[in-house]
């Protein structure tokens, strides 16, 4: 290998040509020279493969670099995180660092070029090496792709494109459209508030264009535009097939505590905590979960205000469904309190059916409160009194499986042995004697001595 360093004056100027023939004259003895041309502090280092006829025209060829030029420059090697290319023309290195390829910082370079590859760069700056006096260029990809951008973005506010995203920015994200970073606020990135940010990085979505400057370098863009106007679309394509009594398939969307949301394609439809279950007071969670599939029934839609009243028990056997079979007058079973109320207490006898023990089937005894010989969640052992399927009541008695006090039963025997009080006598009408008949006192009842 053959190095050769010419001042800038002999390779730019007037002393050119001696340069050039003693160079000449060097590659009549040599096949090939190995030259490139790198400039730093006003001194050219010429060095690579050429023939010898090749040689002088490279030397005609050499131009200069500045920075913010659009060059071609070919791949030489790719080493580490950057890769070193030769501005076409110029035989001028330069440096194509990672950074400056792509906003993916987690990407493999390796991937993204390959030697012997020509690229469309931008010119950044001059770089001066600190142990030798190697000029290099910093060259960029990127920027040049969004400078393209740039110019294919003014004026298209409110169109939709596609976006990667590529990190989780303090109130928001930042999104890459075609080189070009853009930012979406937190509050454009759906039409509920999303607290984890981090879930969206590296996905790629469509977004509304809201704002183009390219001056204040300003590119924002808005999610929620979007997914309101595809929701809306996709509304007005469920509500037109919907109807009020149907059974249709939807997904537990999320769970509150007054009931279940049900994605129906685009509609979310509620099912409230009292139409979960034939079950009462039970919690959402314990009869659903989000992401499940279930059938529901269509008990109201209001399309104005966009909901749509849904049931799941209503799809469900109701627990009163065949309990002709299942319980009977004179059945004795196993129960659980449920609730106490001044007049009695409701025992579970069956899922979903309570039966009501009065206060007087409590106990023989006298009972002034249910609560002050029962608790909820306090197993009994009932009697059925009654079955009512059409009310959907049962009646149950505690104290008809208990045997009635002793004391009860003298009463009652002392209650029978009194005599019974003889009927009072009715009142006969009778008339006085008349006087005018000529009858007196005296004449009834003798003469009164005194």
């Amino acid at each position: 290998m053959v190095r050769i360093q010419l001042p800038q004056s002999e390779v730019l100027g007037e002393d050119l040509r001696p340069s050039k023939r003693r160079l000449l004259v060097l590659a009549a003895y040599l096949e090939k020279i190995y030259i490139v041309v790198k400039k730093y502090n006003g001194v050219f280092l010429v060095g690579g493969f050429f023939r010898m006829n090749e040689f002088e025209d490279l030397l005609n060829s050499v131009t200069e670099v500045n920075p913010g030029d659009v060059v071609t420059a070919e791949v030489l090697t790719v080493d580490g995180d950057q890769a070193n290319l030769v501005i076409d023309g110029t035989g001028v290195e330069a440096v194509l660092t990672l950074r400056e390829l792509t906003n993916d910082r987690d990407a493999d370079i390796n991937e993204l070029v390959k030697a012997g590859e020509t690229l469309e760069v931008l010119v950044l700056r001059q770089v001066v090496g600190k142990d030798t006096d190697t000029v290099t260029y910093l060259v960029s990809k990127k920027r040049l792709e969004a400078r393209k951008a740039w110019d294919k973005l003014v004026g298209r506010e409110g169109e939709v494109v596609t976006v990667k995203v590529t990190r989780a920015v303090k109130g928001g994200l930042s999104v890459e459209f075609e080189g070009l970073r853009g930012f979406i606020p937190a509050s454009m990135i759906d039409t509920r508030f999303v607290r984890n940010t981090e879930k969206f990085v590296g996905q790629e979505f469509d977004a509304k264009i809201k704002e183009v400057d390219p001056a204040e370098n300003r590119f924002i863009l808005s999610r929620r535009d979007v997914v309101e106007e595809t929701a809306a679309e996709a509304r007005k394509k469920v509500f037109s097939k919907l109807a009020v009594g149907e059974v249709v398939t939807g997904k537990v969307a999320r769970l509150t505590s007054f009931g279940a949301f049900i994605d129906l394609g685009g509609v979310d439809g509620l099912v409230h905590v009292t139409e979960l279950s034939h079950e009462r007071n039970v919690s959402p969670k314990s009869v659903v979960t989000v992401g499940e599939d279930v059938d529901v029934k269509v008990l109201a839609i209001d399309e104005e205000a966009g909901r749509v009243s849904l049931s799941l028990k209503a799809t469900q056997p109701g627990p009163w469904d065949g309990v002709e079979q299942k319980l009977a007058a004179g059945d004795v079973i196993e129960g659980k309190v449920k609730r106490l109320t001044d007049f009695g207490a409701f025992v579970e006898v069956l899922p979903g059916i309570d039966g009501l023990v009065h206060i007087s089937q409590i106990s023989h005894k006298r009972v002034e409160n249910p609560k002050d010989v029962l608790t909820v969640g306090q197993d009994v052992t009932v009697k059925v009194l009654e079955v009512n399927t059409a009310d959907e009541r049962v009646s149950l008695s505690i104290k008809a499986l208990e045997e009635r006090p002793a004391s009860e039963d003298n009463d009652g025997d002392k209650r029978q042995s009194r005599p019974r009080r003889p009927k009072r006598q009715e009142k006969r009408d009778f008339e006085l004697p008349e006087t005018q008949t000529g009858f007196s006192m005296a004449d009834l009842f003798g003469d009164i001595e005194l």
